[in-house]
């Protein structure tokens, strides 16, 4: 059963964090419209999609990527108001263990973070999907893929010198196939390829093709053919950010697709997988720093508390940025890369725990 200080912390954790995220995201929407007015007016954007498609989504995405971190600031702040007003001082001498005073954070926490797991994984890839798509209709440049190659199943290479989706054309398509001896079976090269919008179906002009007999078989020359291949140019031209636009279960099938394909944005989107999950974790950490932190009644008043809580917020996302660097760039497990931060953490907030005042 919950007492009147539990519900009393419970409440003040809650309508803190949303009270600080409204601001948050308020002061983010100001400049993000401040900066993407003028591209807006440009491209003639209708107000109700830059409202309901843009900016909701917006506020969803970025709300929860800082979920974490707002969490802790708020956790900082109305603990160190409470330190000051001296509320805590009859919770600390009630004779109850620490832990006790610790049971309505941590509720509060497990909500914000299941909330948050949900939005992670399922609601907010889905609200990108939308924000992305308004993105490249009326504010994104045009995107641009240069030498490209992978490596798709049945021994099968795939190479073009550049792409460009506002011309939707592949120049300098090439294809090339071995069979299980490793012996060329198949050829292709076309100056010019062309993909319909969501299929299979492609258009080749300018095409030398050499079959199945391989080298013996002739190199063939045709001014255009039109054939179906098993993958499409939005599987290999796609902006970084396309994993933010697929749930739970699109992404584990696309980090698949790429680790066969040899893909070097594999540990990009097992980062993005695995953060899903070790960002919303964070708050207990988070909650338990904040609550040993600012639950002592300092000198200097709740400015000392939250200038180091915003200490442990820059000291933490930069763990974050160099082991997602560690990921991309040395070959370090994205799992283990993204989790370290949290277990540096633990510890941290364990030491606090156990020197907070009792």
């Amino acid at each position: 059963m919950f007492r009147i200080a539990d519900r009393y912390i419970i409440g003040k954790f809650l309508t803190t964090f949303f009270f600080m995220l409204g601001i948050i995201m308020l002061f983010a929407v100001v400049f993000d419209v401040s900066e993407k007015l003028s591209e807006f007016i440009s491209n003639k954007a209708p107000v109700k999609e830059i409202v309901l498609d843009y900016y909701v989504s917006f506020v969803l995405f970025h709300g929860n990527m800082f979920s974490s971190m707002i969490i802790f600031i708020s956790v900082i702040w109305f603990t160190a108001k409470m330190a000051q007003d001296s509320e805590i001082i009859p919770l600390w001498f009630s004779g109850r263990p620490i832990i006790r005073f610790m049971r309505p954070y941590m509720v509060a926490s497990t909500l914000l973070m299941i909330l948050s797991l949900v939005l992670n994984h399922y609601i907010v890839p889905n609200a990108n999907k939308v924000r992305l798509a308004f993105e490249e209709k009326y504010y994104r440049d045009d995107m641009r893929v240069e030498n490209y190659h992978a490596d798709y199943p049945n021994h099968t290479h795939v190479y073009f010198s550049n792409y460009s989706n506002h011309e939707n054309r592949v120049s300098n398509f090439v294809i090339q196939r071995w069979n299980d001896s490793l012996q060329p079976q198949f050829f292709l090269k076309a100056n010019e390829a062309f993909n319909a919008p969501n299929s299979n179906r492609w258009h080749f002009k300018n095409v030398y093709v050499k079959n199945i007999r391989f080298p013996q078989g002739a190199l063939l020359f045709r001014n255009s053919l039109d054939t179906i291949l098993p993958f499409e140019i939005r599987e290999m031209a796609q902006r970084e950010n396309v994993a933010e636009t697929m749930t739970r279960p699109e992404l584990a099938a696309l980090i698949q697709k790429e680790k066969a394909k040899g893909s070097a944005q594999v540990p990009y989107y097992e980062i993005e997988m695995h953060q899903r999950t070790s960002y919303p974790f964070a708050t207990y950490i988070l909650t338990i720093i904040g609550v040993s932190v600012a639950s002592r009644k300092k000198r200097g008043g709740i400015g000392i508390n939250i200038a180091i809580g915003l200490l442990f917020v820059f000291i933490y996302i930069f763990a974050m940025k160099v082991m997602a660097v560690a990921a991309w760039n040395v070959g370090f497990p994205a799992l283990i890369a993204v989790w370290i931060p949290n277990f540096i953490f633990a510890i941290i907030a364990l030491v606090l725990y156990r020197t907070a005042q009792r």
